[in-house]
């Protein structure tokens, strides 16, 4: 059934842990003898609350999340959050602190600006977005409600490898596409949020963590369902959640943990990325977008020495069994996305073929 999976580079909806799809298909229709898949359970169910409450504690447990702090799951990804995160917490003082080191960055920007005066605090657009800006270059306005900053740069392949210090302005970061790659410390952050679908579950739903402190401070006009406080109050379920996203998250985590956890998964993310970037770094054919001390773990982009010999290689690599390597519309060029089940195998294979590519193509 299996044999004839691809290896899947796509920057997300992504690549799912072979496991979880197998065990996902096995209890498809009948979940642990309920007679029933879990996308028919009522989600106020004993049995659906467990897979809830179960989802929640390993994901706490997973990334250490204090109990200052409350994990909630949210309906509309990641970019509904970019509205959110603005109507929630720029009523503080009207003004925010935005970091722009991509599209999605600039997005968030952007919705905020509906809300509130928002401020331009650092900005990589001078040299397309291959580079992070140090904190020395970080302007931080001491009477910002908060400095919102997107954590990996999917369409650049550039990755914040610092925690911002923004003097006690509460941090708002987007891990949508690093999320449980590496440890973090959640205590530092006002609010993380992430997409779901590059390293958790299938796509329709954001994992937001925040510091309850910073909840009931919203806009008078933030709707019920993108109001911090309205879901911790109701944790996360003032209507029904995505409620099968949420179990095939759990699933992950479960897989996750026999990967060593997120310290772990830390340690093969970072073979896999080194693997590619060593190719890439002797090859006299192919090279890497992003500025060297800014390389995205997650998300590698790199051309070759044209146009036409990009395409040349995403349709070949296509039929060798190499998918969605095709860089994102707005940049162009070639991009291998390598979340977290992404297999070492994959890369390697990748790594094989890029070789051979090069060889036939000098």
């Amino acid at each position: 059934m299996f044999s004839e999976r691809i290896y899947n580079f796509s920057a997300g909806p992504s690549v799912l842990p072979l496991p979880v799809l197998e065990q996902a298909a096995a209890e498809m229709t009948n979940y642990r003898g309920s007679g029933m898949s879990v996308m028919e359970m009522s989600h106020r169910s004993k049995m659906y609350l467990s897979i809830f409450e179960e989802t929640k504690a390993d994901l706490k447990r997973l990334l250490k999340v204090p109990d200052t702090h409350e994990i909630l799951f949210m309906q509309g990804g990641a970019t509904l959050q970019f509205a959110a995160v603005a109507m929630n917490l720029i009523g503080a003082t009207g003004k925010a602190d935005y970091a722009i080191t991509g599209n999605f960055a600039t997005a968030a920007m952007k919705e905020a600006k509906k809300y509130g005066e928002v401020r331009i605090a650092a900005s990589s657009e001078d040299r397309n977005h291959t580079y992070i800006p140090s904190q020395d270059k970080l302007t931080v306005s001491p009477d910002a409600s908060y400095f919102y900053y997107c954590a990996n740069n999917t369409i650049y392949g550039t990755e914040w490898k610092y925690i911002p210090e923004t003097g006690g302005i509460p941090l708002v970061t987007d891990m949508s596409s690093n999320i449980l790659s590496k440890p973090i410390d959640v205590s530092k952050y006002g609010i993380i949020f992430a997409g779901a679908q590059k390293n958790m579950a299938p796509a329709g739903m954001a994992v937001v963590i925040i510091d309850k402190a910073l909840a009931g401070k919203e806009l008078a006009i933030t709707p019920k369902l993108i109001s911090y406080k309205v879901m911790i109050d109701s944790d996360s379920m003032p209507n029904t959640p995505p409620a099968y996203t949420i179990y095939v998250l759990g699933l992950v985590l479960k897989w996750l943990e026999t990967q060593g956890g997120v310290e772990g998964m830390e340690k093969i993310k970072a073979e896999k990325a080194k693997l590619l970037y060593d190719f890439l770094d002797d090859s006299a054919l192919f090279n890497g977008c992003a500025e060297r001390e800014a390389r995205s773990d997650m998300n590698v982009t790199f051309r070759t020495t044209s146009p036409e010999l990009d395409d040349k290689f995403v349709k070949e690599a296509a039929k060798a069994g190499f998918e969605n390597l095709k860089g994102h519309r707005s940049v162009g060029g070639i991009r291998a996305s390598i979340y977290n089940a992404m297999p070492m195998e994959g890369v390697k294979a990748l790594v094989e073929f890029m070789k051979d590519f090069e060889v036939k193509n000098k």
